[in-house]
């Protein structure tokens, strides 16, 4: 997948990484086979600027069948992901990443995307920010929803595709493809190396 030659990274980018949690690694029902996989390149991009890290973790209804609108429906199914089943630590971050909070931060959510409360854009605005790294999984979930969100508020985004992992190949390809096609005005796409490389 051919990637962007990235400009210079300013100092104050932010690095979003989604969702590097505990239930979405073995056995959990929400394992990504990939997520491990990706860890060390991930782990390069917080140890660059643990402070300008920012952690997302999805965090599941507290009961089965509770949520809003669809979201009941889709509590209803995975009522063995809800809290009150799967217990408190199934959103903890991974252990390798929680070690850098802080200065690293966390960003609570209770749906794919980060942006819908205002909340995040609220503070990467007060702190000057115009871009953003994004890292973590799922690819065609939870990433998506993040880079989208980003696209619509204008800021900078760029895409480590060598530090995101899916469910499936086909899934990491089609975003991939995704981005640096249709979206390749607002979305840069390089790897973890590049991106270090860039970011002074």
């Amino acid at each position: 997948m051919a990637s962007t030659a990235l400009s210079p990274i300013s100092a104050k980018a932010i690095h979003i990484c989604v969702d590097m949690q505990q239930m979405f690694t073995p056995p959990w029902p929400w394992a990504v086979d990939w997520l491990p996989v990706i860890l060390p390149q991930v782990q390069r991009l917080v140890r660059k600027r643990p402070e300008a890290t920012i952690f997302t973790r999805f965090i599941p209804a507290r009961n089965p069948g509770e949520g809003h609108g669809q979201w009941k429906q889709y509590y209803e199914h995975w009522a063995d992901m809800t809290i009150a089943r799967a217990g408190k630590e199934a959103v903890d971050l991974l252990p390798e990443l929680a070690v850098h909070i802080p200065p690293a931060r966390v960003f609570d959510k209770p749906i794919y995307s980060p942006w819908l409360s205002g909340e995040l854009a609220g503070v990467l605005q007060a702190e000057g920010v115009e871009e953003v790294i994004v890292s973590g999984g799922e690819a065609d979930m939870c990433v998506l929803a993040t880079l989208l969100g980003s696209i619509d508020l204008g800021y900078r985004t760029i895409l480590a595709e060598d530090a995101i992992c899916s469910a499936s190949d086909e899934a990491y390809e089609n975003i991939l493809k995704l981005f640096t096609k249709r979206y390749s005005h607002h979305v840069e796409v390089a790897p973890v190396e590049a991106i270090l490389e860039c970011w002074r």
